[in-house]
């Protein structure tokens, strides 16, 4: 057990706060670890830590860095191997629950209601024995293009994810983010071909970000469209880069954003009543967003943010897992595929459980 781990262990003992996370494509892990169990929340976005958003509501929880140890790791090559697919048995209550729901979905898009809605159940997993380490570590070995993470609050419980989407990236004056969208299962061929709902989907994600920026920043570009892979998934990616305008602020930025189109639908506010009113649990941190806020915890550089969309995660409980998983809804969408799609983004926490 390395030194980080051996620190997450006596935090977990105590029931004090920590996250402990990689970055995409990054060669090591970076923790912070709270010395007290207060639970901060954001007053003005003007914080340096670990934020950890929830999709719905305006008090978001961080881990103070001034309050905090800060552990740098560098990331050793482990022995897994990335498992098939398990097999998952037929749960035909929730598909028949998540297709009425998409259902619902589609007719309120026929009848204009909005655009876009992503729709998302929970899935429990029922665990033996859990071992954090083990598991951190195969997202980390499985996931390498991802932001790997674990999060613990004993007021908020224990999370961790690998999410392949990127909500923010601030570096003084330079904005980054991403419009993500589409979804299909890799197979052995590596031509991908996408349907028209995927690209409209996606094209929809991408408008929503730029018309929810264009009065906040200048020269904003925007990539060609293109396929990316995260896990056993194929997903539709554009790059938008953009300078933030003098008059802008980042809570205002983050505000507009969140949630994204990718992870509510179009337009928000009717997207967003519709998951409200209909959906049949609490979302709670899913489809939220987190990571840095204000700073590089790794080199302490300010004026720098880094935050990612709570996609590809789980709860862990006393003896069952808390899966949460989505897909976005158009006019085109057909329920069972829909459910089918939420089952393939489900193996991305399932294959690390194994």
């Amino acid at each position: 057990m390395t030194d980080v781990f051996v620190k997450v262990k006596a935090q977990l003992e105590k029931q004090l706060p920590f996250v402990l996370y990689a970055k995409p494509k990054a060669d090591r892990m970076i923790a912070l670890f709270q010395e007290n169990d207060s639970l901060h929340f954001l007053k003005d976005f003007s914080e340096k830590g670990f934020v950890f958003a929830p999709f719905e509501g305006d008090a978001i929880p961080y881990i103070p860095q001034a309050e905090s140890e800060v552990y740098v790791e560098k990331i050793k090559e482990t022995d897994f191997l990335i498992a098939p697919n398990p097999i998952i048995e037929a749960d035909e209550a929730a598909k028949r629950d998540f297709e009425a729901l998409v259902t619902a979905g589609v007719d309120a898009i026929g009848q204009g209601a909005f655009e876009k809605v992503v729709l998302s159940r929970k899935a429990m997993v029922a665990i033996p024995s859990f071992e954090l380490e083990t598991v951190f570590k195969k997202l980390v070995a499985f996931y390498p293009t991802a932001f790997k993470y674990c999060f613990f609050h004993p007021k908020i419980g224990l999370w961790l994810g690998a999410s392949p989407e990127q909500f923010l990236k601030i570096n003084q004056v330079t904005l980054q983010t991403v419009a993500l969208a589409g979804t299909q299962a890799v197979t052995e061929s590596t031509d991908v071909v996408w349907q028209e709902k995927e690209i409209e989907e996606q094209q929809l994600v991408t408008d929503f970000i730029t018309q929810s920026l264009s009065d906040k920043v200048s020269e904003l570009t925007v990539s060609s469209p293109y396929s990316v892979q995260a896990g056993n998934l194929w997903h539709i990616k554009t790059d938008i880069a953009a300078t933030i305008g003098s008059d802008s602020n980042l809570e205002e930025i983050i505000k507009s954003l969140h949630p994204t189109s990718a992870v509510c639908g179009l337009p928000k506010a009717a997207a967003k009543d519709f998951i409200l009113q209909n959906e049949s649990y609490d979302r709670s941190y899913y489809s939220g967003f987190l990571g840095e806020l204000n700073i590089d915890l790794a080199t302490f550089r300010t004026e720098q943010t880094d935050l990612f969309v709570n996609l590809r995660c789980m709860k862990i409980n006393d003896k069952h897992v808390e899966l949460f998983i989505g897909c976005g809804i158009t006019k085109d969408s057909v329920p069972e595929a829909e459910f089918i799609e939420t089952v393939n983004k489900s193996m991305t926490m399932r294959k690390v459980l194994n």
